[in-house]
């Protein structure tokens, strides 16, 4: 990842993540972040970055190529 995207995720990325509704998966959730064993918790961590970045890329380009048909 590019060293804006590591910003745009520490930034903006992560903080909506935490402030989004988690209704239905708390457990879930909670399971994954806090049951790992302390040498994978970075590489969660890693993994989630990469994932979260990338979607937000798809959905900044699908929404851009969407614009010309939403007129």
């Amino acid at each position: 990842m590019s060293d804006f995207m590591r910003w745009l995720y520490a930034n903006y990325i992560w903080p909506e993540l935490k402030k989004a509704d988690q209704t239905g998966y708390e457990m879930a959730l909670s399971c994954v972040e806090y049951g790992l064993e302390p040498k994978y918790e970075e590489d969660y961590r890693r993994a989630l970055e990469f994932y979260a970045g990338n979607a937000f890329l798809l959905g900044f380009r699908t929404g851009a190529g969407l614009g010309r048909e939403c007129k």
